[in-house]
């Protein structure tokens, strides 16, 4: 039978080039980073907030809300879609980038978000925060000064699980964009056909390759800080 060849007999660089021709794969990739890094940056920062407020402070019907919280969780997006297509549509956001920016903040990953920072906040002992409190600071200047810097390691396991959940979302940019230029990269892969509809796999290998880059950054970039967070219980 011989031996199977592991590598290709010619290597076609063009590919990369033809993606960029073919259809407008630039702003693709533009849109896909803009949507990652505005879902990213507002799911951390409110599932920091409301997972501190969980965690730490006392309000009326603290547990239910919580508990209310969790229910996204359990909630998939295919049950919700429908609903919120139409609020989209009452909102005007539809064929825009706005759903799928909002979507990681308001929505199921966002609600993972809260919970894995309300657990992380639980564990920090009570005499560090009753100290802040002595030297005067209030519930805001506890949080920013003491929680946020020691949750940093958390904060970069769920910024690095909210932007590879948004960087890899396909049914809600498929349901909400319709428009070819305002397409992200899950659906930019699948538009690479030929006359017939049949899928031309040089062309859309080859941007599956450059579509990945990004995420294999951030992971190198941060991997330890994910370790850390599995660990990490408040204080070092």
């Amino acid at each position: 039978f011989g031996v199977p060849k592991l590598l290709p007999t010619s290597w076609a660089f063009s590919n990369y080039h033809d993606i960029f021709t073919v259809q407008p794969f630039a702003r693709h990739y533009l849109n896909t980073l803009a949507v990652a890094f505005v879902g990213t940056a507002g799911n951390v920062l409110l599932a920091a907030l409301a997972g501190y407020a969980f965690a730490r402070m006392r309000f009326p019907l603290r547990n239910a809300a919580f508990l209310l919280l969790l229910t996204a969780l359990m909630m998939p997006i295919e049950v919700t879609i429908i609903p919120l297509f139409f609020q989209m549509q009452r909102w005007g956001a539809l064929d825009t980038l706005v759903p799928l920016m909002l979507l990681p903040i308001f929505g199921s990953q966002g609600a993972f978000s809260t919970f894995m920072l309300r657990q992380f906040y639980v564990t920090v002992p009570n005499e560090l925060e009753e100290a802040a409190r002595i030297d005067g600071l209030n519930p805001l200047g506890i949080f920013l000064k003491i929680m946020l810097p020691i949750a940093v390691p958390v904060l970069s396991s769920v910024a690095i699980l909210a932007f590879i959940a948004v960087w890899n979302t396909y049914l809600e940019p498929l349901v909400f964009i319709s428009s070819l230029e305002n397409f992200t990269l899950p659906l930019s892969l699948t538009n690479f056909n030929d006359t017939y509809g049949l899928p031309q796999w040089h062309l859309q290998l080859a941007a599956t390759t450059l579509s990945i880059l990004p995420i294999m950054v951030v992971y190198l970039l941060f991997q330890q800080k994910v370790s850390d967070a599995m660990v990490n219980t408040g204080l070092k």
